[in-house]
């Protein structure tokens, strides 16, 4: 009699379950698919990295590397290179003009950024408390203001105010101030100000008042309720419940806003082009003044990288208090 004997898997056992039955996938692939898995948050995210350093990297190394450079029109026609080491950045920093402007930028930002949080959180908070239709006819005109390009904006500011046929004239003249009717809003530093701001903080207020109506939708209803049993009223809800909340969105809020006035370029050039006599430029257009304007690229590029010096300072300090208030309330 023949007796046939099986010949032994020479697999791993592991493979194999404990009743002989379907195999697992080997060990081998099991790592592998935990390599995959680990990577895939970084290779989803490859493609964004990579625009970003397409798109933004090196504009910035260029500009970097024209800041050393003395580049003027000569040069630019000829296709010269003229290296002058850190001239252009030693002319700047000993400039009082420069700082001047930086002061003016900062005070610009501050005052822009502190009348939007406040304006946009009211609007926020009254999208909150409306009716359904009220709130969509709100969100409606806060939205078609918000997608209104900048430079669209500031043309249609540039009609209200307007000199002669301006609207704001107009309607101050019917209201019996007669002197005003022909009064030029863009005459002095005061009033040109005046017009950005009104400008800026318009079409910011949407961002600021959409984010903040859509965090007051995260809070639990059940909290007003306990503070109502408590014998709260409008303002303990609001300090107590409200704003807790709504603190963190607050603070990415703001510091959203500090970079998106801080470079407002658009607004202040287009309006006026940093005038009268060149006492409204913050950084970006003195930047694009020196630069274009005045023909010395190599001076704007010097500029603009100390603008972008300022900005990350002044974030970096803002963040600095953002996690101290985190820490202190844990």
């Amino acid at each position: 009699m023949t007796v046939q004997t099986e010949r032994p898997d020479s697999r791993p056992a592991e493979v194999l379950k404990a009743d002989g039955g379907e195999r697992r996938a080997p060990r081998r692939t099991a790592a592998a698919r935990a390599r995959t898995t680990a990577l895939a948050p970084y290779l989803l995210l490859f493609p964004a990295l990579a625009a970003t350093l397409l798109l933004l990297g090196w504009p910035l190394v260029k500009n970097g590397l024209l800041s050393f450079q003395n580049l003027n029109m000569r040069q630019l026609i000829q296709h010269l290179t003229e290296w002058n080491g850190i001239d252009n950045y030693a002319e700047v920093l000993a400039s009082s003009e420069f700082w001047r402007v930086a002061v003016r930028s900062v005070l610009f930002t501050g005052a822009n950024v502190v009348l939007i949080m406040i304006f946009g959180t009211l609007v926020g908070l009254l999208l909150a408390r409306l009716g359904s239709k009220m709130r969509l006819t709100l969100l409606i005109g806060l939205v078609l203001a918000w997608a209104m390009p900048p430079i669209a904006g500031t043309t249609v500011f540039q009609w209200l105010f307007a000199q002669r046929f301006g609207v704001v004239n107009w309607v101050l003249d019917k209201l019996g101030f007669h002197s005003m009717a022909d009064h030029n809003w863009l005459g002095t530093q005061f009033s040109t100000f005046a017009v950005v701001t009104l400008l800026i903080v318009w079409q910011s207020i949407p961002f600021v008042a959409i984010n903040l109506y859509a965090a007051t939708t995260t809070i639990p209803k059940e909290l007003y309720e306990a503070a109502s049993l408590d014998g709260a009223g409008a303002w303990t809800s609001f300090t107590s419940v409200t704003m807790p909340f709504l603190r963190p969105f607050l603070l990415a809020t703001t510091f959203l806003e500090v970079i998106w006035v801080f470079k407002a370029f658009t607004q202040v050039f287009a309006i006026n082009e940093g005038g009268p006599d060149r006492l409204t430029e913050i950084l970006p257009v003195y930047a694009y003044i020196e630069g274009f304007g005045n023909q010395h690229f190599g001076m704007g590029s010097a500029i603009a990288l100390l603008t972008i010096v300022i900005l990350l300072a002044l974030t970096s300090y803002y963040l600095r208090i953002v996690l101290k208030q985190e820490e202190d309330e844990l």
